[in-house]
């Protein structure tokens, strides 16, 4: 049975194609629930994740030797809040593996990304929420996050622009 018992450590060049796999199989966990609009499998590859890795942060979650989760942590995101003091940091990507993580891994995964932003001397974490998707816009907000706003038109890698509710969760 998979346990909370979570190691969390920054990812490495060798845990590239370990990404790529579990952000496509989260894709496909999306897409046999109906949920259409997010994620396809195929969208992001290793290319992605080192970008992420040279500007940011990409962080794995491991349990019983597993990868359970990962997310991406940016120090900044203009293309969905412009240019911003340096005082939050923003979480994107946030990703179970559904047959391997335990319920409420993505609230620990979440937890810890808010960590990390608090040790770097930020005081909010931002993300934001595919607006369509009602289900994970209430996830983030049962977790504290409120709405801010809303972005039209985000770029998106490998797809066309989507619209995007903006979330805000002050830290302390």
């Amino acid at each position: 049975m998979p346990s909370h018992d979570l190691r969390v450590r920054p990812a490495a060049e060798a845990d590239l194609a370990a990404l790529v796999r579990l952000r496509d199989d989260a894709a496909r966990w999306m897409l046999a629930r109906g949920i259409t609009g997010q994620w396809r499998p195929g969208e992001l590859d290793e290319a992605h994740f080192r970008r992420v890795m040279a500007h940011g942060e990409v962080w794995l979650a491991e349990a019983g030797g597993r990868l359970t989760g990962a997310w991406e942590l940016w120090w900044e995101d203009e293309d969905a809040w412009g240019a911003q003091p340096p005082v939050a940091g923003y979480v994107h990507r946030l990703m179970v593996d559904r047959t391997a993580a335990a319920p409420g891994t993505g609230r620990l995964l979440l937890t810890a990304a808010e960590h990390r932003v608090a040790e770097a001397g930020r005081t909010s974490v931002r993300l934001d929420c595919l607006a369509a998707n009602t289900q994970l816009n209430a996830y983030y907000q049962q977790a504290g996050y409120r709405v801010v706003g809303r972005k039209e038109g985000k770029p998106q890698p490998g797809g066309p622009p989507k619209s995007f509710t903006l979330m805000e969760k002050p830290l302390g």
